[in-house]
């Protein structure tokens, strides 16, 4: 990463969900990062409605803008390059985003570059706890994605080891929310109730653990089954008429979950020989993982990096730290024509 004081000035532009995010980053200085979520908006739809979200991006593209720009002190003339958020996500929300991008590189003469989103979230630490070594292992977990990515450079050699093969680590948690009688969204609220609970009080399954799954998915992800043996446990103790222990339910559910990803990862660090791991994705913000993550990493000789929580869930330096990466890299730039890709696979990092 460039010298602060000499590196092209990026902005970036996030609208994957619904948070229209907006970052300047300098080198690997952030030098602001302001976001407008609407999420309060579909809360009562228990999930996020694409309508809904690309209207609220389309309201909030140019004050968050203009907020950003003012908060930094800088003119957008300044701006030397701009990079958005191609893909994955929602369609429409990724088509204001980009369209917006597009708009101020053309009007502006200034270079754009379409970046990944799920990449996004692993480059975003580099502003946080500085370079990336040559090679580490990156953990993305969110509502949408629970991906394991080796990283050889951040901007141009990313290779996916594992995903999730139906629900992803964030979507399960939101599901058992649902479940369980939480509001929207759920993680927030089963990861406070875990703290109250005992992780071991219920044992409930590990997806893709068994020795049957380890030649073929050895770094895949799959929470399908323990959302429903979850469901099937408390369909149980209600048709009984005994009480929920939402606590010891939401402590057994969440080890379970940390557990696959933090023992499925860290197998992985070794078998590639990386010592460091980025975990990163709104559900980074999970204490059980995060404690879990850190642990373990500590007891196998592995660097554990996991950024703010701010940094976790969608924001717009996030894409201006790998936009940062990639115009550093010399990577070409984008095509003004791009399109957005909802299903952009992750060893695409610009298009």
């Amino acid at each position: 990463m460039p010298d602060a004081s000499t590196a092209p000035l990026v902005l970036g532009i996030e609208t994957s969900c619904d948070e229209t995010g907006v970052a300047l980053v300098r080198g690997d200085q952030l030098l602001v990062d302001a976001v407008a979520s609407s999420m309060d908006e579909h809360a009562r739809f228990g999930g996020i409605i694409p309508e809904v979200a690309s209207r609220a991006h389309l309201e909030a593209m140019v004050p968050t803008i203009e907020r950003a720009l003012g908060t930094a002190d800088v003119d957008l003339s300044e701006v030397d390059a701009i990079a958005v958020t191609a893909g994955p996500g929602l369609v429409g929300p990724l088509t204001i985003g980009a369209s917006a991008a597009k708009s101020l590189a053309l009007a502006l003469n200034k270079p754009l570059y379409g970046v990944n989103h799920v990449v996004g979230h692993a480059a975003v630490d580099a502003l946080v706890d500085g370079p990336f070594p040559e090679r580490f292992m990156a953990l993305v977990v969110s509502g949408g994605h629970s991906s394991l990515l080796l990283v050889d450079d951040i901007a141009t050699d990313v290779t996916e080891l594992g995903s999730t093969l139906d629900d992803a680590a964030g979507e399960a948690f939101d599901k058992v929310g649902r479940l369980l009688g939480l509001p929207y969204p759920g993680g927030p609220h089963i990861d406070r109730l875990a703290r109250e609970g005992d992780p071991r009080a219920i044992r409930f399954p590990r997806g893709l653990t068994a020795a049957k799954d380890q030649e073929k998915h050895a770094y895949d992800f799959s929470f399908s089954g323990l959302k429903t043996a979850v469901a099937r446990w408390v369909e149980t103790r209600r048709d009984a008429g005994e009480e929920i222990p939402l606590n010891d339910v939401a402590a057994s559910f969440a080890e379970a979950v940390a557990d696959v990803l933090t023992a499925k990862t860290i197998a992985a660090c070794h078998r590639h020989g990386v010592d460091t791991l980025v975990v990163g994705g709104g559900f980074s913000a999970n204490s059980q993982l995060r404690e879990m993550a850190a642990a373990r990493c500590a007891a196998e000789g592995i660097t554990v990096r996991i950024p703010p929580i701010r940094y976790c869930t969608d924001n717009g330096a996030m894409i201006a730290a790998l936009g940062s990466a990639v115009v550093a890299a010399g990577v070409a730039p984008s095509r003004l024509d791009i399109g957005v890709d909802s299903s952009m696979p992750l060893t695409t990092v610009t298009v």
